[in-house]
């Protein structure tokens, strides 16, 4: 992953920017970091977790693919998650937007899904997705954020308990426990191996 040079002053000016390409980018205190290449794992996890979320009987308005979330607005950050379940709030927020980002001021989305991208731990990847993003998203108020690590074979469930999370890490068979969602019935190996 490389960081491009351009640096923005507002979330309105990365909204604007269109580089000619198809690269992702989050914006991380004004800086923009191409998020590259997902693995065909990472895509094919978030894309088995919107079916079951459809088979629960969350409306496809709610699902959230490609949708920018601004998590700092003195920092001028904004992540892509791989996936985001919106709450009736966010969602209708979302419907007001001419692009699909949900502003600092907006409600806060029910669940934010992370795929983690192989990294070790000092490494941007490790550290974006397991140390800056809970923080932000803890910030954000976000109730769930969802870290799913296929190349640790791991998922964990951070709630938000107050400020921080707290977090369960589920494995193997592991039948995987969420508060946005009692009735989940997914062991984390389905998650992580994105079948049924």
């Amino acid at each position: 992953m490389t960081q491009a040079k351009t640096r923005f002053k507002t979330i309105k000016e990365y909204l604007d920017y269109d580089d000619g390409t198809d690269t992702r980018y989050e914006l991380v205190d004004g800086v923009l970091v191409e998020m590259g290449a997902e693995k065909p794992i990472n895509t094919a996890i978030a894309v088995f977790l919107i079916g079951y979320f459809l088979q629960l009987g969350i409306p496809v308005s709610r699902i959230g693919i490609k949708h920018l979330i601004a998590v700092s607005s003195s920092k001028v950050t904004a992540r892509d998650p791989d996936l985001m379940i919106h709450s009736e709030a966010s969602s209708a927020a979302m419907n007001q937007t001419v692009q699909s980002f949900l502003s600092a001021e907006m409600p806060a989305p029910m669940l934010v899904v992370e795929v983690v991208s192989p990294g070790e731990p000092g490494s941007e990847n490790y550290d974006r997705d397991y140390v800056d993003k809970p923080r932000e998203y803890a910030e954000r108020g976000i109730p769930e954020y969802w870290l799913i690590d296929p190349n640790r074979a791991v998922m964990i469930v951070l709630t938000l308990q107050g400020n921080t999370y707290q977090s369960e890490e589920f494995r193997n068979a592991d039948c995987v426990v969420s508060s946005m969602f009692p009735g989940l019935q997914l062991t984390a190996a389905q998650i992580l191996e994105a079948r049924s």
